[in-house]
């Protein structure tokens, strides 16, 4: 990071925000491979903002990490494979990224890939750190894909104890 914005809109370069937002990524697919979704916050200012449509707005490092792990490290979030994203751009003015990350479920056991997208919004806060993140998605489709992933992955003897209690919620 160049770090040679002031810190408040439009004062990065849509370069820095990009390089910034792609190292997040990375770490993003470490913490998925690993499981280990602590760091996740410290990507973020101190003060930064999550907002997660299904699940409410977390303010400040604490409350996402709290999120984060809770919700990463349980079923769903816990299958899922990876987050590659399908598109980017970049609003320097606002020193906003735009995307869309693909969420990845793994083979449930026949060969079916099943993935729903999100759209995020991330704020560039500088020094590598986002100030805020929104998460837009339609929470139905989401937990459509993931009771459909289930239910394959118990036809073929994949399915957790964890994941059998999330296919009971939907009959």
């Amino acid at each position: 990071m160049t770090g040679r914005g002031t810190g408040g809109p439009g004062s990065f370069s849509a370069e820095e925000i990009t390089e910034a937002y792609a190292l997040l990524h990375g770490h993003v697919e470490r913490f998925a491979a690993t499981g280990d979704w602590t760091g996740f916050a410290d990507l973020f200012t101190e003060d930064a903002v999550y907002t997660e449509h299904a699940f409410g707005t977390f303010r400040g490092r604490e409350e996402i990490r709290a999120w984060s792990v809770r919700t990463m490290t349980s079923f769903p979030g816990s299958v899922m494979t990876g987050f590659p994203l399908a598109w980017q751009v970049v609003d320097a003015p606002t020193s906003r990224l735009i995307c869309e990350v693909r969420n990845l479920m793994p083979d449930p056991g026949d060969g079916t890939m099943l993935e729903e997208p999100n759209l995020t919004i991330m704020t560039y806060a500088g020094d590598g750190l986002f100030s805020a993140e929104e998460d837009v998605y339609n929470p139905m489709r989401f937990a459509r894909m993931a009771v459909r992933w289930a239910r394959i992955a118990r036809e073929h003897g994949n399915l957790d104890d964890e994941g059998a209690a999330y296919l009971a919620q939907f009959g």
